[in-house]
């Protein structure tokens, strides 16, 4: 039995190439000898004795209308046994006379066979293609690499001692269907799976894709204003093609067990804290989100509840927001007066008024770092951009 399967739609396919170039009608039997492609539609299903002689003998089998008469379901022609590395993986059969076929038969055989070959590798490269997606997903859920990531790593020829840091794509999910999304986003993986980039990716939803992208640069270290750069540059790129616009939000680098998935829930949190802060901008970056983002994993606790429960009092009482932006330029301005009342255009008496307001409301005392940072976290978990 042969270890390639010869499928039905390519046996089909085989047959409506091959009847275009010659006149006479194409079988395509499998291994078995079943005819599974043919220009007679009603013949498929049928086992083809003159298949199961060119299989059982491995040689090209003519039957003239003699020998048609005594076989079953056979007509008069040419049956040339297929093959994929010297091994029979089934039978093309031309009906008509053997003679006049025959000058002919071999180049569609070998026609076939090339066709057998081309969707051979083809299937070999999508199952690769999955393998390393699968990997990927493994890789940013695991915090150990366990002997069978590495064998697998290693079967795929993939280097997982090679620094690497993640960023996530996600594409605006509201502009398209989900077959016009996930086109979008297979189209991405194209562009970024170049063999120069070295990246491993892998889409992880329908609108969300997953890129280790190699570490360091060509001296040898991380830089973050590099990685900025060739994200910049990106999405300059999609934009000029008219592409879907998309955001990314690139990770932080770690070494060590683990720096993968570490690497990926830095980077999805930064996204998540990006869209919230920054909804008009499309990239994000974890250096520059450090403290909300280590931050975010309070949230929905108890803890963000107390943490919050000052900017709660402050905003219950500041209908139109005045003493929260106040608040968040004092701390933009590393709580200096003067460049802070410059930057709201108002006078430093006005502003003391509003500091001293925003303690009376809160109950927290700006002269005290402790109560300082109470509020600034406050601000870091406020939902509000």
């Amino acid at each position: 039995m042969a270890t390639y399967h010869l499928d039905a739609r390519l046996a089909q396919e085989i047959v409506a190439r091959t009847m275009k170039i010659i006149d006479s009608n194409v079988n395509v039997m499998d291994a078995r000898g079943r005819i599974i492609g043919s220009g007679d539609r009603e013949r498929i299903g049928e086992m083809h004795e003159g298949a199961l002689l060119a299989l059982s003998q491995a040689r090209i089998v003519d039957i003239d209308e003699a020998v048609a008469r005594h076989l079953h379901g056979v007509r008069p022609g040419i049956n040339l046994p297929m093959r994929i590395d010297g091994e029979i993986v089934g039978v093309i059969g031309l009906t008509g006379e053997p003679e006049s076929l025959r000058h002919y038969g071999e180049l569609v055989c070998m026609t076939a066979e090339m066709m057998l070959e081309q969707a051979r590798l083809l299937h070999m490269l999508a199952q690769d293609s999955r393998l390393r997606e699968e990997l990927v997903l493994n890789l940013i859920r695991s915090d150990t690499l366990s002997p069978a990531l590495n064998e697998w790593a290693q079967r795929l020829r993939i280097d997982l001692n090679q620094p690497r840091v993640v960023a996530v794509v996600e594409v605006d999910s509201g502009q398209l269907g989900v077959d016009s999304a996930m086109s979008e986003l297979q189209q991405l993986q194209t562009l970024l799976t170049t063999p120069e980039r070295d990246n491993l990716i892998a889409i992880v939803s329908l609108t969300e894709m997953v890129v280790l992208k190699p570490a360091f640069n060509s001296h040898g270290r991380f830089d973050a204003e590099d990685h900025r750069k060739r994200v910049a540059l990106l999405q300059s790129r999609m934009k000029e093609n008219g592409h879907l616009r998309m955001r990314i939000a690139l990770g932080n680098f770690f070494t060590g067990p683990g720096s993968i998935a570490r690497s990926y829930r830095t980077a999805r949190t930064t996204m998540l804290v990006g869209k919230q802060r920054m909804p008009e901008e499309r990239s994000y970056f974890y250096q520059d989100l450090v403290l909300p983002v280590l931050l975010d994993s309070l949230r929905g606790g108890w803890q963000a509840g107390e943490l919050s429960r000052p900017l709660a009092k402050l905003k219950a009482m500041d209908n139109n927001g005045l003493l929260r932006r106040t608040l968040i330029a004092w701390f933009s301005h590393n709580v200096q007066p003067s460049a802070t009342a410059k930057a709201l255009y108002i006078h430093r008496n006005t502003l003391e008024y509003r500091l001293n307001r925003i303690s009376e409301l809160t109950g927290l005392n700006l002269s005290s770092f402790d109560d300082r940072l109470l509020l600034y976290v406050a601000l870091q978990l406020d939902d509000e951009p």
